[in-house]
């Protein structure tokens, strides 16, 4: 059986490309991993509403007050380079040689995923080059999303919505073996 490796991105897109600002992943074999973007636009973060309103709490914070440019306390572990997130995640995917990668509605967290080793061609040997969507799972099975678990709290903290990602997918798993659509 291959093992599930859920990911999650936070990211601030703009029709032309997308900013990833953090990543949380948890695996089916119980390894997790978070990392903030250390070279994330700070100030298009901070001047898009939502972003600021829905990430941005979960992100490690500069003391002080809120600033438009420098708010992100990059002394902090989780707070990394782009090249070393890409050199970190790569070990933990390919660490194991059968996996699945899973997201909820997961095409621009794969587009993420991807960017980190620039086009999607130069994808390290061993990472899929496509991602499971729970979301498609759930039509698939004749469900909506209203009909999925319901995450507690921190709702759009990378490593949460990963770990929530892996709750929705067991669920799904369940649906499927009692409708006999395994």
């Amino acid at each position: 059986m291959p093992t599930e490796i859920f990911h999650d991105w936070e990211f601030l897109e703009d029709g032309k490309t997308i900013a990833p600002i953090s990543v949380g992943i948890t695996t089916s074999d119980g390894r997790d991993y978070y990392a903030v973007n250390r070279d994330l636009p700070e100030a298009a973060v901070y001047d898009h509403p939502w972003l600021r309103e829905n990430v941005m709490p979960y992100l490690p914070h500069t003391p002080g007050p809120r600033l438009r440019h420098g708010w992100l306390d990059v002394t902090r572990p989780d707070v990394k380079p782009p090249a070393q997130i890409a050199a970190e995640v790569r070990d933990l995917i390919t660490a194991t040689a059968d996996v699945e990668l899973w997201g909820y509605y997961s095409a621009f967290d794969h587009v993420c995923l991807a960017w980190l080793y620039g086009p999607m061609m130069r994808l390290p040997a061993g990472i899929p080059m496509w991602t499971n969507d729970i979301r498609q799972e759930t039509a698939r099975l004749g469900l909506t999303p209203e009909d999925l678990p319901r995450q507690d709290g921190q709702e759009h903290h990378a490593l949460a919505d990963a770990r929530h990602d892996k709750t929705m997918l067991a669920f799904l798993r369940r649906v499927a073996a009692d409708q006999g659509r395994d």
